[in-house]
Protein backbone atom coordinates (compact mmCIF):
# COMPACT_ATOMS: atom_id res chain seq x y z
CA UNK A 1 0.00 0.00 0.00
CA UNK A 2 2.77 2.46 0.47
CA UNK A 3 4.10 1.61 -2.94
CA UNK A 4 0.73 2.85 -4.23
CA UNK A 5 0.95 6.05 -2.07
CA UNK A 6 4.43 6.95 -3.47
CA UNK A 7 3.40 6.48 -6.73
CA UNK A 8 0.11 8.72 -6.46
CA UNK A 9 2.24 11.63 -4.58
CA UNK A 10 4.92 11.49 -6.69
CA UNK A 11 2.73 11.98 -9.39
CA UNK A 12 1.20 15.03 -8.00
CA UNK A 13 4.13 16.85 -7.37
CA UNK A 14 6.97 18.16 -10.09
CA UNK A 15 10.20 16.42 -10.31
CA UNK A 16 12.70 16.50 -7.55
CA UNK A 17 10.10 17.65 -5.13
CA UNK A 18 11.05 16.43 -1.19
CA UNK A 19 8.68 13.78 0.08
CA UNK A 20 8.57 11.01 1.97
CA UNK A 21 6.15 8.43 2.85
CA UNK A 22 6.44 6.31 5.67
CA UNK A 23 3.89 3.89 7.39
CA UNK A 24 3.32 1.91 11.08
CA UNK A 25 1.50 -0.25 12.73
CA UNK A 26 -0.38 0.77 15.22
CA UNK A 27 -2.48 -1.72 16.71
CA UNK A 28 -5.00 -3.01 14.32
CA UNK A 29 -4.49 -0.53 11.75
CA UNK A 30 -1.32 0.53 9.40
CA UNK A 31 -0.62 4.45 9.21
CA UNK A 32 0.82 5.79 6.24
CA UNK A 33 1.97 9.75 6.76
CA UNK A 34 2.99 11.27 3.54
CA UNK A 35 5.52 13.94 4.95
CA UNK A 36 5.61 16.68 2.15
CA UNK A 37 7.76 19.87 2.17
CA UNK A 38 5.91 23.68 3.68
CA UNK A 39 5.86 24.45 -0.17
CA UNK A 40 4.22 21.15 -1.99
CA UNK A 41 1.71 20.03 0.64
CA UNK A 42 -1.26 21.97 -1.22
CA UNK A 43 -0.42 20.09 -4.16
CA UNK A 44 -1.24 16.57 -2.25
CA UNK A 45 -4.38 18.04 0.02
CA UNK A 46 -5.71 19.95 -2.76
CA UNK A 47 -9.01 22.60 -2.37
CA UNK A 48 -10.81 21.47 0.06
CA UNK A 49 -9.09 18.40 0.52
CA UNK A 50 -10.42 16.58 -2.48
CA UNK A 51 -6.75 15.31 -3.59
CA UNK A 52 -6.31 13.84 0.40
CA UNK A 53 -9.72 12.45 0.58
CA UNK A 54 -9.38 10.79 -3.45
CA UNK A 55 -5.91 9.46 -1.57
CA UNK A 56 -7.48 7.85 0.95
CA UNK A 57 -10.51 6.06 -1.03
CA UNK A 58 -8.32 4.63 -3.27
CA UNK A 59 -6.08 3.10 -0.43
CA UNK A 60 -9.40 2.34 1.17
CA UNK A 61 -10.60 0.12 -2.11
CA UNK A 62 -7.05 -1.52 -2.56
CA UNK A 63 -6.75 -2.74 0.86
CA UNK A 64 -9.78 -4.46 1.28
CA UNK A 65 -9.00 -7.67 2.06
CA UNK A 66 -5.21 -6.74 3.40
CA UNK A 67 -6.70 -4.80 6.90
CA UNK A 68 -7.03 -1.51 7.81
CA UNK A 69 -4.80 1.60 6.65
CA UNK A 70 -5.07 5.58 7.44
CA UNK A 71 -3.68 7.80 5.05
CA UNK A 72 -1.87 10.82 6.99
CA UNK A 73 -0.66 14.35 5.47
CA UNK A 74 2.05 16.01 7.06
CA UNK A 75 4.22 19.06 6.44
CA UNK A 76 8.41 19.01 7.47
Amino acid sequence: MEELVKFIVSNLLDEGSDFEVVSKVEGDITVINVIVGGDDIGKVIGKQGRIAKAIRMLVKASSKDSGKYAVDIIEK
